[in-house]
């Protein structure tokens, strides 16, 4: 017999700290676009995924 999920709860913490963004953990990344920090890149790709998950379960 399957299991339907109906509620799924996603908790998350984003802190700011200065210390550790001056040393060696912020310089991976894409490289192209220096000014944007990790934090603000992984929001821009989570969003970006959601878009596209909403519009092919509207296109179907």
């Amino acid at each position: 017999m399957p299991i339907e999920i109906r509620e799924l709860v996603i908790k998350a913490t984003i802190t700011d700290d200065a210390a550790a963004g001056g040393s060696g953990a912020g310089t991976s990344g894409s490289g192209d676009n220096n000014n944007v920090s990790p934090g603000e890149e992984m929001i821009k790709d989570t969003l970006d995924k959601t878009m596209d998950a909403i519009k092919d379960r509207n296109e179907r």
